[in-house]
């Protein structure tokens, strides 16, 4: 098969989708895999290093598009972007359509692309690809919290994490206790912080209990514990989660309006919408902004703050995925792998996702596959 990989189109987007070993598998399968040149730079790889180990190089991102029968990106693609998108094309993409425009799926619908959304993709009930991203999200929220509370805002409330003996230290309240919940609760614990983490779930309270301290208090969460929590935080992380859907505002922005001057919010459900009612994307370069008195990072793409890191995990998470499709075929691999079935949002002209078909009021068709052997 040939395969491409993009260059990302942000600035702010250092990571790539495949590393350099990622891509030698797939030479040594026998497959094809063109590089946009560039791609790797911002995660320390080079065209060259790509080159040794028989990836062919190209400097267009029209050669990409137009030479690959299944296209790998990290960064969710636009209504004008998928044009570029050939007929029949396999697309391998985070796609967070859910909280994307209409047209971006219709667009995938009327060029037939089957468009597999790496985050929506299971593996005995977990998501492996959004997971490892998430295990970085959850350690970068307490970091980039902890930056922002100490002292790198003019509104900053000039709080050490860990506190010192005598002086208390600071509240971490943690909303969800998924795998960003307990990445930043684990984190902000080993730092000496007080935290406390809400969830719905009793079995991931419980975990976090068993797993990092009983000393963590665990709420169930709830419309009054919630505010009760946001109130009584100095950084407030957001790890709420919803699959393929919107996130919900658990948090309103009458919540936030309770809470300290200078105290902090990190939202990391903002790519699927936020779980804060007063967040909006930033982006890494411009990365807050202050509302009723409270400093708010919404970074979608935490994780290209270590780029390097970030790209061999998903190349760790993905390339199983990549090689089951290039080996076989995209029909032979979706019936063979129901899991990777689950991260089909578009397929040969129609949406595959209920919550994506519900979203934009479009048709809902269950994936039906014949099998190409």
């Amino acid at each position: 098969m040939r395969i491409g990989i993009l260059k990302e189109p942000h600035n702010d987007e250092k990571r790539v989708s495949l590393v350099p070993a990622g891509v030698q598998t797939l030479v040594q399968s026998g497959h094809t895999v063109f590089i946009e040149s560039g791609a790797g730079v911002g995660s320390h790889f080079s065209d060259d290093d790509y080159r040794n180990i028989g990836g062919n190089v190209v400097y267009t991102t029209e050669e990409v598009f137009q030479r690959s029968e299944l296209v790998v990106r990290i960064t969710p693609f636009n209504e004008m972007e998928v044009d570029n998108l050939q007929e029949d094309q396999i697309l391998f993409s985070a796609l967070h359509l859910a909280v994307g425009k209409k047209n971006t799926v219709e667009k995938l619908m009327k060029k037939k692309i089957t468009a597999i959304a790496i985050e929506l993709i299971e593996k005995d009930d977990d998501l492996p690809i959004q997971q490892s991203m998430s295990e970085i999200a959850g350690q970068l929220a307490i970091q980039v919290g902890e930056r922002y509370l100490g002292g790198d805002h003019p509104s900053s409330r000039g709080i050490l994490l860990g506190g010192i003996p005598g002086v208390a230290p600071a509240a971490v309240v943690i909303i969800g206790a998924g795998v960003v919940g307990f990445s930043a609760a684990l984190t902000a614990y080993s730092r000496g912080a007080h935290v406390i983490v809400l969830d719905k779930d009793i079995r991931k309270l419980r975990r976090i209990r068993n797993e990092i301290s009983k000393d963590i208090p665990t709420v169930a969460a709830n419309q009054y514990t919630i505010a009760r929590g946001v109130k009584f935080a100095d950084l407030l992380i957001g790890a709420v989660q919803d699959k393929a859907g919107k996130t919900p505002h658990v948090i309103k922005e009458e919540m936030v309006k309770t809470m300290k001057p200078g105290s902090v919010i990190v939202d990391v459900s903002v790519d699927q919408g936020g779980c804060v009612e007063t967040c909006r994307p930033t982006t890494i370069s411009d990365p807050v902004y202050e509302t009723h008195g409270v400093i708010h990072y919404c970074v979608p793409n935490m994780p290209a703050l270590v780029a390097r890191t970030a790209s061999f995990g998903l190349t760790n998470a993905c390339i199983e995925y990549i090689h089951e499709i290039a080996d076989n075929g995209i029909a032979n691999a979706l019936l063979g792998d129901s899991g990777l079935a689950k991260g089909v949002c578009t397929y040969n002209g129609y949406v595959s996702n209920e919550k994506i078909a519900d979203a934009f009021n479009l048709e809902f068709r269950r994936l039906h596959i014949f099998s190409t052997n």
